[in-house]
């Protein structure tokens, strides 16, 4: 499993909030997957109000 650095931002009410998750996963498509599902639970949010910006592997 490799590490990776997703940064973003999402929608918080009427601001955007940055976010940054370090996230293991086998490649760059599933870790992007899972940072929407993380934060889309957490905070109510559908995939079009999250912003991903960069993925780096860490």
């Amino acid at each position: 499993m490799k590490t990776f650095q997703v940064k973003g931002t999402f929608k918080a009410g009427i601001a955007w909030e940055k976010f940054t998750k370090v996230i293991e996963s086998q490649n760059e498509k599933n870790a992007e997957d899972k940072v929407y599902s993380l934060v889309g639970s957490q905070h109510g949010l559908k995939r079009n109000l999250i912003k991903i910006e960069s993925i780096t592997e860490a």
